[in-house]
């Protein structure tokens, strides 16, 4: 199971920081990036997959390829922002990660204006 080496990393991670925190503090961080890239890496294939499968969906239907493209770009956004601020909460800057965390979610909206607008189109179409 995939999920058991995951946390397999997060825990060798956990332990290899809690050492380094002891000994040499400036480092954890460090093996904090490294263990979540080294997460995220295992977790390629299994994104690729995703987007494949995505991609064949909106191919042989009659969806539009646009809403497609926005999810898959707003999911990458909220994961991503979702790591930079955890990193950044690890190493105690509060103020920056919220600062990511707008910013995400200021993204996330702008992208979701089109999905937004089309919904409400078609709703007003559709009532009388």
């Amino acid at each position: 199971m995939e999920i058991i080496k995951i946390i397999g990393i997060g825990f060798l991670t956990l332990i290899i920081t809690i050492i380094l925190k002891e000994y040499k503090k400036e480092y954890a961080i460090y093996a904090v990036l490294i263990g979540g890239a080294l997460i995220i890496l295992y977790s390629i294939d299994t994104i690729k997959s995703i987007i494949s499968f995505l991609t064949e969906l909106s191919n042989n239907s009659n969806y539009n390829n646009l809403f497609i493209s926005l999810l898959l770009k707003i999911t990458g956004i909220s994961i991503l922002t979702e790591y930079a601020v955890s990193i950044c909460k690890d190493v105690g800057e509060n103020s920056i990660a919220n600062k990511i965390d707008f910013g995400g979610k200021i993204l996330v909206i702008s992208l979701s204006i089109p999905v937004i607008s089309t919904t409400l189109e078609t709703l007003t179409k559709l009532l009388p």
